[in-house]
């Protein structure tokens, strides 16, 4: 029975995630089609029921449906879901801006910044679809776990509180638990940034250093991210909420990040690249990495992101990891809590 308020619902991405939350909503009963990049992969999945690249071993929903065509999978929906990788994302909105009916109820479930604006998905999604408003549904989520049934709970977030609680109806059950929240850019960013401190936990895992650094660098790391995010507009509280230290805790110690496995690899002594060439999925931290100090860098007011920047010199500017280790040990001695924000 359908009773989420939703007509008929559009997943754009077929990754974990977005095919994720397309079994979600089937769950809900709502029609739903998840759209492929690759006619290919569309018609692979249409025809397996298995999503054997992202979710080995789980079969999806009899009831979804699959598409590669922007037009007909956008026909008659009334809710969209964007889970595209984000430096992908502009991409393929376009090819969805003459597609996607007007007044329809846009959510971007993507993490990450864009390397060329720093903007986040909900701002490439409002600059290429022209929808005003996009509601975050962000949070410590791995699909791996999600897909299979396993509890989780994440936050919805809009300016529009009726908004926010239109989406916790869509995806709320008894596995999925939904929170409402009115900081969208708070929560938004968080999502990126945990990312790319989730490569420097991995960093530490691979070189040895223990649980006090990892402990250490989860810690400080929040409050680089909360810094960043509050001079970028988002409010502090967020930070300390499902989509800052709840996301950062499972992203820096799962078994399932890719983030922080990059980074584990990494302090092992393996090379980016070497990495990237034999992921099948992406891991946002590394480009958010590159962004956060990229050319438009500078127009952010130079926030104080140690571990962010040690993260950077170390995949994009083959600094050892030890070296950037002791370079954070050896900053000049400071009080704690002074300029958190």
């Amino acid at each position: 029975m359908n009773n989420s308020g939703v007509e008929r619902a559009l997943v754009i991405g077929d990754g974990g995630w977005g095919t994720t939350l397309a079994m979600l909503l089937c769950a809900r009963g709502v029609p739903t089609v998840l759209w492929s990049h690759d006619p290919k992969d569309s018609e692979e999945l249409r025809r397996t029921r298995l999503n054997e690249r992202c979710l080995p071993g789980v079969s999806l929903p009899e009831s979804l449906m699959f598409s590669a065509d922007p037009f007909s999978a956008a026909e008659g929906v009334d809710m969209v879901v964007s889970a595209v990788p984000t430096q992908f994302l502009r991409s393929v909105a376009e090819r969805f801006a003459d597609a996607l009916p007007g007044g329809v109820a846009l959510i971007s479930a993507s993490k990450g910044l864009e390397i060329e604006s720093l903007n986040p998905p909900s701002q490439i999604l409002r600059d290429v679809l022209g929808i005003k408003q996009v509601c975050i549904l962000t949070g410590p989520s791995h699909a791996e776990e999600v897909a299979r049934g396993l509890p989780a709970t994440v936050v919805a977030a809009a300016h529009d509180k009726a908004f926010a609680q239109r989406v916790q109806v869509a995806f709320t059950s008894d596995t999925f638990r939904v929170y409402t929240h009115t900081d969208p850019l708070g929560a938004e960013l968080a999502g990126a940034l945990k990312n790319v401190i989730a490569i420097a936990a991995g960093i530490s895992d691979g070189l040895g250093l223990g649980d006090n650094a990892k402990s250490a660098l989860l810690t400080r790391g929040m409050v680089e991210m909360a810094r960043y995010g509050v001079g970028r507009g988002g409010k502090l509280e967020t930070f300390f909420g499902l989509a800052g230290i709840g996301d950062l805790v499972t992203t820096c110690c799962s078994k399932h990040s890719r983030n922080r496995s990059v980074g584990e690899a990494i302090g092992r002594g393996e090379k980016l690249q070497s990495l990237l060439s034999k992921m099948n999925m992406v891991a946002e931290g590394v480009w958010t990495t590159k962004a956060l100090f990229g050319p438009e860098a500078e127009n952010q007011g130079g926030v104080s992101m140690p571990i962010a920047e040690q993260v950077h010199a170390v995949l994009f500017e083959d600094k050892s990891p030890r070296e950037a280790v002791l370079d954070l040990m050896r900053r000049e001695p400071a009080e704690e809590m002074k300029g958190l924000v």
